[in-house]
């Protein structure tokens, strides 16, 4: 994959440079994140990702299932060492493999995983397979079809936090404030979100940074599930809870590898810092769009 950029990428410091005053602009550019773009490989790529295919696991570890629902669907893999640590978060794994897999269905007993349900979260699990680990191809489940093994390249590029986010509330709107409100008394900010979302309408294949998502931003239903129903749109609690997820990966729908997440969705993976730093996988948490 390329080498980290110097600095943000000059399409959100322009798209902020057009639409926003100097200072706004300042605390908006502030936000991005360097994050991996993943892409279908190439013959001349060197693949840093695979989405599908069979995974190797050690020879003690089960594969992961969904237990009284069925096994789960091998979705994804990252070769950790191939990546730049300065373009993911912090504490993500210098070395090994972290792999992903998803209860699709298959097999299953009409069981659906819902981010909002915590009785569902056995649903999606990450694990983090150490370099020097002996492992061997696993033994596919018989209930399951594999997806097609679609090779992944990686490049370095910046990303921008959807505008619902608190921080960016924050940041654009002095301290807080609901976007709705600025429709007829901040012509600036709607012309610069018009703009944003036509600069940030694809989803695409990603590690860290921050997700592109479909239906809201992702961060904030994680944050309704741990604190549990109820809270409304702004609550102080609810909007704190969503600032302490960070982006482990998302991956879209992708005809090569026939994965299709609902209507042409999405599933992001999100996990605490601390959690990351401390490599507990266990309780990365998924969201899945459409």
């Amino acid at each position: 994959m390329t080498d980290e950029r110097p600095g943000p990428d000059a399409r959100y410091t322009r798209l902020a440079a057009d639409h926003l005053p100097p200072a706004l602009a300042e605390r908006w550019t502030a936000l991005l994140r360097p994050c991996v773009s993943l892409r279908h490989a190439t013959a001349a790529d060197r693949p840093v990702a695979t989405l599908g295919g069979t995974p190797e696991l050690p020879p003690d570890t089960p594969w992961p299932e969904w237990p009284g629902h069925g096994p789960l669907s091998f979705i994804a893999s990252v070769h950790c060492a191939a990546l730049s640590p300065q373009t993911l978060p912090p504490g993500f794994p210098p070395d090994g493999t972290l792999l992903f897999f998803f209860y699709d269905g298959q097999g299953g007993d009409g069981s659906f995983f819902s981010a909002c349900d915590p009785e569902t979260w056995a649903g999606a699990q990450v694990l983090h397979i150490p370099d020097g680990t002996e492992v061997h191809p696993a033994h596919v489940p018989r209930e399951l079809e594999p997806y097609p093994r679609t090779d992944l390249a990686g490049e370095t590029e910046w990303s921008a936090p959807d505008l619902w986010l608190p921080q960016v509330r924050a940041a654009l709107l002095d301290g807080g404030g609901v976007w709705p409100e600025l429709r007829d008394t901040a012509p600036q900010l709607r012309s610069f979100r018009r703009a944003f979302d036509r600069l940030n309408s694809g989803i695409g294949h990603r590690l860290g940074g921050h997700a592109v998502p479909i239906q809201g931003p992702v961060e904030y239903e994680i944050a309704d599930a741990q604190l549990g129903p109820g809270r409304p749109w702004g609550d102080p609690s609810l909007d704190r809870e969503a600032e302490r997820w960070v982006l482990l990966a998302q991956f879209d729908s992708d005809d090569d590898a026939k994965m299709t997440w609902g209507d042409a969705g999405a599933l992001y993976w999100l996990i605490r810092p601390e959690d990351l730093t401390a490599m507990r996988f266990d309780r990365a948490r998924l969201v899945p769009q459409c």
